[in-house]
């Protein structure tokens, strides 16, 4: 199978069937490339039928982005960077006369992948809570975009969490907290973040890895055991997920001192688990559930006409649903951003840049667009290409997820250095010249 599939990627087969086409007026090209066969189909499922279900509202309830429709086309990867490349590279010229204002790289590896080959063919990449947190810092990384919520910021995020479980920051001093990571990039992307947490509030961090794609755990919690950690910090991903909740309740750990971070926090992640799950917290820039304008709109327009990607009903308003929902929400409001700008006509990717970087969505027009509480308010500039840097936290209580708190925000202004320092460094490495304001 995976043969076959590199064979028709190669070929120029696209698997997944794309939008139709558009005899009237123009339309801007947006290439997907997705994940529904392989480990993590599971996730990748659900998130491309919320890509593409509010890729069609937009098209076929409101008309288009200021009467611009969208063309988008799906690219089988398995969740492979090498294979993203591949995509990459075949659409990076655009399609039907439409060029490319964005690319979407759905994963860390792939956009750690495509880097500098994006900021060569100035190609902004968009990777929403994910991507190298350097790259929040725009006057180095003018065409890299982790939107919504860096690396740095979920460490911190989540160390805010269990800092306020805990009665204050104070009473973090002496604590062990275990983060079980996913052995790669996305995986070790928290750990600058973390040591400077544990250096400022006391807390011993100790960092253990599991081999993607993470099926057997043993080794890992018997070392957690050792180690009588007050708390864990999941940062996995797909399956390994699972087996830390299942192996931690095999161990005796309980789920309700385990939270996971944005990746390791959808349905996908606890049903598998059963009891384990139960108890089981996780940071949630996108919540899941259906109590938001957006899911009324969407049900009326799209599921109860037929005409929705997804496959079960009953995973309306999952989390990877509800992530394609803000990812496509994001790149819909960027583009309505540059066509105001540019005019009504398919963006390039110079353009997009300028598009993303002038992107904010207030607590105004989260509402007129249905998101209000499922999206964070976000306003990115030339220097900074993350412009949310918050979360909700939400708690698995055996058949849904249940939201424990409003919006809670990062330490920006102990991790922003941080974030400086790596893209200074990344710069050098790199004979970059920083951005200036007067050079955006």
């Amino acid at each position: 199978m995976k043969r076959l599939l590199s064979v028709l990627l190669l070929a120029g087969t696209v698997l997944g069937s794309a939008a139709p086409s558009f005899a009237d007026g123009v339309t801007q090209y947006v290439p997907l490339p997705t994940y529904r066969v392989g480990a993590y189909a599971s996730s990748g499922e659900l998130w491309w039928a919320g890509e593409r279900d509010y890729f069609r509202y937009i098209n076929e309830v409101e008309g288009g982005i200021e009467g611009v429709k969208l063309d988008y086309e799906e690219f089988e990867t398995e969740w492979s960077p090498d294979r993203t490349v591949e995509v990459y590279e075949r659409v990076k010229a655009g399609k039907n006369g439409s060029p490319l204002a964005f690319f979407f790289t759905h994963g860390t590896p792939a956009t750690y992948a495509l880097l500098e080959k994006a900021a060569a063919d100035r190609i902004p990449l968009i990777d929403p809570a994910g991507g190298k947190t350097e790259s929040v810092d725009g006057s180095v990384f003018p065409y890299a975009f982790p939107l919504l919520f860096s690396y740095y910021s979920q460490a911190s995020t989540g160390i805010n969490y269990i800092a306020e479980r805990e009665g204050g920051f104070d009473k973090l001093k002496g604590k062990k907290i275990v983060t079980l990571y996913h052995d790669s990039a996305y995986g070790r992307a928290s750990q600058p973040a973390v040591e400077l947490l544990a250096e400022k509030y006391g807390f011993e961090n100790i960092q253990i890895p599991v081999a993607d794609p993470g099926n057997e755990q043993s080794p890992q919690w018997r070392q957690i055991r050792e180690a009588k950690p007050d708390w864990i910090f999941l940062r996995t991903w797909g399956v390994s997920t699972v087996v830390a909740l299942k192996t931690a309740q095999r161990f005796g750990f309980p789920a309700d001192h385990i939270i996971g971070d944005v990746w390791a926090g959808s349905e996908s992640d606890v049903m598998p688990a059963g009891t384990a799950a139960v108890g089981y917290s996780a940071l949630a820039p996108y919540p899941g559930g259906t109590d938001f304008e957006i899911h009324k709109r969407l049900k009326a327009e799209i599921l109860d006409k037929g005409k929705s990607d997804l496959r079960d009903p009953k995973l309306f308003g999952a989390v990877n649903y509800n992530i394609g929902l803000v990812n496509a929400a994001l790149a819909v409001e960027a583009l309505r951003t540059g066509y105001k700008h540019f005019g009504a006509r398919p963006l390039d990717g110079e353009e997009g840049r300028w598009a993303f970087e002038h992107l904010a969505i207030d607590e105004a027009r989260l509402k007129e667009i249905g998101f209000d509480g499922l999206l964070q308010p976000i306003a990115i500039t030339p220097a900074d290409h993350e412009g949310g840097g918050a979360a909700r936290i939400q708690s698995w209580d055996g058949q849904k997820w249940v939201l424990q708190t409003d919006w809670i925000k990062a330490d920006h202004d102990l991790i922003r250095p941080l974030i400086q320092e790596g893209a200074a460094a990344y710069a050098a490495q790199n004979n970059i010249t920083p951005r200036t304001p007067e050079t955006n």
